[in-house]
């Protein structure tokens, strides 16, 4: 515990939080959106066993750190590009997000959703793998990010438990407000998309700034913000 006297490594225990955050927007998205194939009773339920199974997985991931960083080994090289084992993670779970995203923004505007709630513990347990295996992808790129921030586990390790902390306590409001919302749905649905060509590109050594998406992102939601203002305020007239 000699970090704790360190004010270096608190400095970076405040930095990784926010960056695990930051980070983990991506994730809470897409089990906000996975959930809603759930029925109502348990989409609460599922959004905390996701985040809790993000956060094993990043622990889990930390304690392992000289197989983490051995991922970064080139296995083979195709058309003069190095890949690694991280980089066909990164190109599987970009592929992943592709096609998962593209299925739900086709469901939604096919309307389908009303009538898909999965039911049942399989159903409920599929739901759940998914919500794992993706994890394992945004996870693998919080925690290399964690391992260059901070030189001491311990830290690492608390900055992860407060973040998921902090993702859980408003997991809820963030799925409900997608859940009503359907533009602001697709609109996460196509950041997701985003985020899946990023994983795919950095996956083939092209780094795109994760800055750029949430940049675009958020912009995006705050113009569709003003829309849904916009519209409501024309509702109250009409109806006055």
């Amino acid at each position: 515990m000699e970090w704790m006297s360190d004010p270096n490594a608190w400095i970076a225990l405040g930095t990784l939080t926010a960056l695990e955050i930051v980070l983990g927007i991506d994730n809470i998205i897409f089990i906000s959106i996975l959930v809603e194939r759930v029925e109502k009773a348990k989409r609460n339920k599922a959004r905390v066993i996701g985040l809790a199974l993000a956060m094993i997985t990043r622990i889990a991931l930390l304690l392992s750190l000289a197989w983490v960083m051995g991922l970064t080994t080139n296995l083979f090289t195709i058309f003069n590009l190095d890949i690694s084992g991280r980089d066909l993670i990164m190109i599987s779970g970009g592929l992943f997000l592709l096609w998962k995203s593209t299925h739900e923004i086709h469901t939604s505007c096919e309307g389908e959703h009303e009538t898909t709630y999965s039911k049942g513990s399989k159903a409920f347990g599929t739901i759940l793998v998914q919500i794992a295996l993706i994890d394992i992808v945004f996870s693998l790129d919080s925690v290399i990010t964690a391992v260059g921030m901070a030189s001491d586990i311990e830290v690492m390790i608390i900055a992860v438990v407060i973040a998921v902390g902090i993702m859980m306590l408003s997991a809820k409001a963030i799925g409900n407000f997608v859940e009503k919302n359907p533009t602001i749905k697709i609109l996460a649905l196509s950041f997701l998309i985003m985020v899946g060509v990023a994983l795919i590109a950095e996956g083939f050594d092209f780094h795109i700034p994760k800055g750029y998406i949430y940049f675009s992102m958020a912009f995006s939601i705050m113009v569709e913000v003003l829309n849904m203002r916009m519209r409501k305020k024309r509702r109250r007239i009409i109806d006055f």
